[in-house]
């Protein structure tokens, strides 16, 4: 088990003193894993709480605005009805305390416990469960759907009907309202692990995912094979919309929620598709949140939540909070759509070789060799190459009906400024700037002879190397394009035919790129690693090596 923790006995009261020293505002109640706020308010006071594990959740929003204290129990276990009670004690005033609750067993029996044993202290306390998950049928006799991400939301409603001076009974009918306007789902695509077991939950395959999950490392309700997530999202709101009967002109309040791994950039995909599917329901989204909301430790997924709305919860939603965790949420904007930047004209020049066998010999080659480039990259630096070098093939395959293929110089500025945008990162403003001053070179001489196409590569070459700054003995892809660039050269000005010339290249370029192998790095990512690439080939120059060899087979003969 790899986790940042000390000891997972301690891993509780560790969490929340690292917490309240980082939450101006906020303080732990001695003796109690009870995290409030430092100051004492009039008024109702909101209590939530549950097992740990599921941070921000609940202690990240103790705040003005939303709960006044949260309780926690050890990961995965409701905390205890003693806990409960003293952190009833220690916010109630006359308005009394409102307890929210998910809907898990030992949640309900311990808060419920603790709130009638306020009441006959005469604290005035209520209780209100949440069951936003959608996944669950479990009919009427059972113990209903479980509390998940959506009651982050519930918090809000109630707190700023709390801040706003409402009674006791006016909060908790509003409390309850938003309860009922409530769906959510989740689909996860890994398990969690709980530092006291030490090992997942349950496993899945690397084509798995669990639909309708819990928020405790339980499966979920079915194991499904992965979609993209387009699928999953839109499957997910299916249910969420079925089962709240959501239908079109409501307006609705989104939470897409991080399970605890999932990369922002994914959740993002995830948002994107959400609002899609929204609005092209009819359905209008008034505000959206998206982040870290309620997890399930390192779990990696996410889920959505819905609320539908009126004009005063949609005030509640706005009204001012602040918290650790929380968030404002955000009213989703039109696409915008900018004017694409003018683009300078390339001269036709002259008529060029074969060009739509050489990109489709270069990109088959790139594209069947991505696994190999991958596993290469990911020994030596941070195995993106051979994915980045096959979207840009594919890029290639697909612009082919558009490059003006008769001309040379043209057809290499196109191809500059395509790989340009889609190879990012090192890759493609060096293999643009490369075919860039190709394409110069070739449109200076007026004609495309070999000789020119030699000239043209090596001028090409040379700005690939001003521009990244490396030289030979880099351990880059230098070591193969420099010293095919000059056997091209030579062997063509040694009267060799085209083929026998790009023979010889394609050779240096081989040798180049094995050399590498015992070169010490000292430009891009593999420099930071140093001895440890020693007997690893560099990946940029096996590129080099293999799309020369399709050009030479292709265009040589």
């Amino acid at each position: 088990m790899r986790k940042l923790i000390n000891d997972p006995d301690h891993v509780l009261p560790e969490m929340l003193e690292g917490l309240v020293r980082l939450s101006p505002g906020l303080a732990l109640l001695p003796g109690s894993n009870v995290v409030l706020r430092s100051e004492k308010t009039a008024g109702v006071a909101l209590i939530s709480g549950g097992g740990a594990g599921h941070e921000p959740a609940h202690v990240g929003f103790v705040g003005p605005g939303l709960l006044h204290a949260a309780v926690a129990g050890d990961v995965f276990t409701s905390p205890s009805t003693d806990a409960v009670l003293d952190a009833i004690r220690a916010v109630a005033g006359l308005e009394g305390v409102l307890l929210i609750v998910k809907n898990y067993t030992g949640d309900r029996l311990n808060f419920g416990l603790a709130a009638e044993m306020a009441r006959a202290e005469g604290i005035a306390a209520e209780m209100v469960i949440v069951a936003d998950d959608t996944a669950l049928d479990m009919g009427p006799d059972g113990v209903g759907p479980r509390g998940i991400a959506g009651t982050v939301l519930v918090h809000k409603v109630a707190g700023a009907a709390a801040a706003a001076g409402l009674d006791l009974a006016s909060v908790k009918a509003e409390a309850e309202a938003a309860i009922a306007a409530l769906g959510s789902m989740g689909v996860a695509l890994s398990a969690c692990t709980v530092p006291a077991a030490g090992k997942p939950g349950f496993t899945l395959a690397d084509d798995e995912i669990e639909l309708g999950l819990g928020i405790h490392g339980e499966a979920g309700v079915r194991r499904a094979p992965i979609e993209p997530a387009d699928n999953l999202v839109t499957l997910l709101l299916d249910r969420i919309l079925a089962q709240k009967g959501v239908k079109s002109g409501d307006r609705v309040a989104l939470l897409i929620n991080n399970l605890g791994a999932t990369p922002v950039m994914e959740l993002m995909i995830v948002a994107r598709q959400a609002l899609a599917v929204l609005e092209a329901r009819g359905i209008t989204v008034l505000r959206v949140w998206a982040g870290t909301f309620l997890t399930a430790i390192d779990m990696a997924g996410c889920s959505l939540s819905l609320m539908t709305l009126d004009q005063s919860r949609l005030a509640r939603l706005d009204a001012p909070a602040s918290a650790p965790a929380w968030i404002a949420g955000q009213k989703p904007q039109a696409l915008p759509q900018a004017a694409p930047p003018a683009r300078a004209e390339v001269a036709p020049g002259t008529a060029s070789p074969p060009f739509e066998a050489a990109i489709r010999a270069v990109a088959d080659v790139l594209m069947a060799a991505e696994p190999r480039l991958t596993a290469m990259d990911q020994a030596v630096g941070d195995g993106d190459l051979g994915i980045s070098l096959a979207r840009g093939s594919q890029a290639m395959l697909d612009a082919i009906p558009t490059l003006d293929l008769a001309h040379a110089p043209a057809a290499l500025a196109a191809l500059s400024g395509l790989l340009r945008r889609v190879l990012g990162g090192t890759s493609g403003p060096l293999y643009a700037v490369m075919l860039l001053r190709a394409s110069r070179s070739l449109a200076d001489a007026g004609t495309a002879k070999p000789q020119d196409w030699a000239a043209a590569f090596a001028d090409g070459v040379a700005a690939l190397a001003d521009l990244g700054g490396g030289r030979a003995g880099d351990r880059t892809m230098l070591d193969a394009l420099l010293p095919a660039s000059t056997a091209f050269r030579e062997k063509l000005s040694a009267g060799l035919a085209l083929g026998d010339a790009l023979k010889a290249a394609v050779e240096a370029a081989e040798a180049g790129a094995a050399a590498t192998a015992s070169m010490m790095p000292k430009r891009g990512r593999s420099s930071y690693l140093g001895a440890r690439t020693a007997g690893h080939v560099d990946p940029g120059a096996e590129a080099v090596a293999l799309w020369l060899g399709a050009l030479a087979r292709t265009v040589g003969g």
